[in-house]
């Protein structure tokens, strides 16, 4: 694996499961790739290709996730931070509904919200284009050396991250079948490494918990918690604390 688009291979569709939401719904590994592809044209049709940067809410959750897929299957670069994503004039910002109100994007930025149907008619509904998208893949050209995520700090290219992914798959022994639990949010680079495209390219599981202060910790949702606070106590049997793993950012 050489870039994030090379988990959405029509090949890797399964119906093994891939993805758990927050309220305990699964999705297989063919409902991920196919959705991630709608997630894709969505984007396109807003305006993201390959060059240009998406902004995507944070909050680890299935739009978030589809998004990021989506937005990198495409060469786009994404963002974790709504706010700066409308600051910088992004092409597309992807936001919870309930958050639409404050952003006030300048022309050249499309905002799509999920959640419900947003309040501006300017403003697109995700999941009803989502849903009606064609599963198709669209066409892009993504190298190891583009870059997959930008922060205040910098940007990560789709190589740094496919490998900062592997190698933790192999320390942490990830493979078909683990369940890794995301106890935080996808504003860190090595949550998305560790949380999303390690479990994704060895056949394992991303379980969305959410934030470890946000979420019930009395029972565990997998075998292995992604977290970012280093007095976090997740339920799981094993850890990862992000800020533990190399920076990806330069």
């Amino acid at each position: 694996m050489e870039v994030v688009g090379d988990l959405l291979g029509r090949d890797r569709r399964s119906r093994d499961p891939a993805l758990v939401t927050p309220d305990g719904r699964e999705r297989t590994a063919h409902d991920l790739i196919t959705n991630a592809y709608k997630a894709a044209n969505v984007l396109r049709y807003l305006g993201a290709r390959e060059g240009s940067t998406v902004a995507v809410d944070p909050a680890p959750g299935l739009h978030a996730t589809l998004a990021f897929l989506g937005a990198a299957g495409l060469g786009a670069t994404v963002r974790f931070d709504p706010a700066a994503g409308v600051a910088a004039g992004d092409r597309v910002v992807v936001t919870p509904v309930d958050r639409e109100r404050p952003l006030d994007p300048d022309p050249g930025t499309n905002l799509a919200a999920f959640g419900g149907p947003p309040e501006r008619p300017e403003t697109t509904h995700w999941e009803q284009e989502l849903w009606s998208e064609n599963p198709a893949t669209p066409p892009a050209t993504v190298s190891p050396s583009d870059p997959v995520l930008r922060t205040d700090d910098g940007t990560v290219p789709h190589g740094r991250l496919v490998d900062a992914a592997e190698t933790t798959a192999t320390d942490r022994g990830i493979d078909a079948g683990t369940r890794v639990v995301v106890r935080t949010t996808f504003a860190d680079p090595r949550a998305i490494a560790a949380g999303v495209v390690a479990p994704l390219a060895r056949g394992g599981v991303v379980v969305l918990a959410g934030p470890a202060e946000e979420t019930a910790a009395s029972e565990p949702r997998g075998d292995l918690a992604v977290v970012d606070d280093p007095d976090a106590d997740p339920p799981e049997p094993a850890r990862i604390d992000v800020a533990t793993l190399p920076s990806l950012v330069g």
